[in-house]
């Protein structure tokens, strides 16, 4: 279970990016009912670097152009982000990684 004291949204999203941790992602992706390998830390972590350098939190077709460009072609397909992220990759792997939820993600 997350922390109490954390200020989430009501679609569970953190308000305060600066709370996030590692141990938080395991935390929320546990509550999810995710178990975080090192191929959801490589998605979790580029989204990471994608909201640094964009402030935005990438929809689908932004993040799988992103994962191509970073981490190949392979894994830049949706079908690979939707077996780490089952349902809404960008919803899904945001919420993980303590950014705001996609705009343009219903």
């Amino acid at each position: 279970m997350t922390d109490k004291n954390l200020a989430l949204d009501e679609e569970g999203y953190l308000l305060n990016l600066q709370d996030w941790t590692p141990e938080l992602a395991n935390q929320l992706a546990q509550e999810l009912e995710l178990e975080l390998t090192d191929a959801h830390w490589e998605i979790i972590t580029l989204l990471r670097e994608f909201y640094q350098e964009f402030e935005v939190s990438p929809a689908m077709r932004p993040l799988v152009k992103a994962v191509s460009k970073k981490l190949g072609a392979e894994k830049g397909r949706s079908i690979y982000l939707m077996t780490l992220f089952p349902g809404s990759p960008p919803k899904l792997a945001a919420k993980i990684a303590g950014l705001p939820k996609p705009a343009n993600c219903l």
